[in-house]
């Protein structure tokens, strides 16, 4: 099947399957599903700067917590509705990564991820302090999620089937966006920046200018992830800023792989069903177990679960083309991530 076909197919099936969500998960269920296509977002964003770029940042959690934040001010005041919450919260989450990305493009590894973290502390310790605009300690409390208004017909939002059907409407384009900037010459220039630094320098590469924009698209669609969880938690709180929501996507991102596009997602999906299973049994050491458990999967898995499903698929196809069988197009996407590009 040509590649654009099967990508095609992939689409179609994810759309189907995203759409029966509401139709079989039980609410509980329901409200999994969501928690884990906002963290999907959130740790795709990341990993466009870490697996991609190959930018180590520690402070993510900076355009989370602004995107959060943003959004949830405007839905408190009434200043737009859902829709226009979102685009606010994503906006202010890039120019954050302007600013500080600005700062940060400068320096690489240790230092850049550093100078990342002082940054995220720095808002932290704002949203702590300015108790009259962000509710100190308390946070924002009350998010509203106000009805939809579409085609002339209004959409109730407090139902959680239709805030899903928002939340997987908006992940899914955004997924999309993301899987375009990854396979696009720019994406290219990325992943030679990650490689070799100086050889791409040297070809005339823009450092800098591709690792800010970087930078700033990674930061907006964490913001957009941020707008996303305060109305689902009905809450804004500093946490989102604190250093702990910063490496989760770096510990999602490492047990799906940094090398796979949908890896993060693989990583969410396991860290959350983790958390939860070992949570109800184990309510007071969960931490304790869940450590154990992670360590375990990176020390196994040192290219994430989806690199190593990868991989033993690429193996796979070697072998058949080894026993006889001609080899085919097929060996070549299984060898190199995103589809051989």
């Amino acid at each position: 099947m040509p590649p654009a076909r099967r990508a095609a197919l992939g689409l179609f099936l994810s759309a189907g399957a995203l759409a029966l969500v509401p139709l079989l998960a039980s609410p509980f269920r329901l409200l999994f599903v969501t928690e884990i296509l906002i963290f999907s977002l959130y740790a795709l964003a990341f990993n466009l700067l870490f697996g991609i770029t190959g930018l180590l940042s520690f402070g993510h959690s900076a355009y989370y917590g602004v995107g959060g934040y943003v959004a949830a001010l405007a839905l408190i005041h009434g200043w737009t509705g859902l829709p226009g919450a979102l685009i606010l919260g994503m906006g202010a989450a890039a120019l954050t990564g302007l600013l500080i990305g600005y700062f940060c493009v400068r320096l690489d590894e240790i230092y850049f991820a550093m100078l990342t973290l002082a940054f995220s502390q720095m808002l932290f310790a704002i949203a702590w302090q300015w108790t009259e605009v962000t509710g100190g300690s308390d946070g924002i409390l009350g998010v509203p999620r106000p009805p939809l208004r579409l085609f002339g017909a209004t959409v109730d939002l407090e139902s959680p089937a239709a805030f899903y059907g928002l939340v997987a409407v908006v992940v899914f384009g955004a997924v999309l966006v993301l899987w375009t900037v990854v396979t696009s010459p720019f994406g290219e220039a990325l992943r030679a920046i990650r490689e070799n630094p100086e050889r791409a320098a040297f070809i005339g590469i823009p450092l800098r200018r591709y690792r800010l924009a970087a930078f700033v698209l990674s930061a907006a669609f964490a913001g957009l992830a941020g707008a996303l969880v305060a109305p689902f938690g009905r809450t804004a709180s500093p946490e989102l800023l604190f250093w702990t929501k910063s490496a989760e996507p770096v510990l999602m991102s490492l047990l799906g792989g940094i090398k796979v596009f949908l890896g993060p997602l693989v990583g969410v999906v396991v860290y959350l069903w983790l958390r939860d299973l070992i949570s109800s049994y184990l309510v007071d050491y969960w931490m304790l177990v869940m450590g154990g458990v992670v360590i375990a999967l990176v020390l196994f898995f040192r290219g994430g679960i989806a690199g190593a499903a990868q991989g033993w698929w690429a193996a796979r196809l070697r072998r058949v083309a080894t026993d006889g069988v001609p080899r085919d197009e097929r060996l070549d996407e299984g060898v190199r991530p995103y589809g051989g590009r």
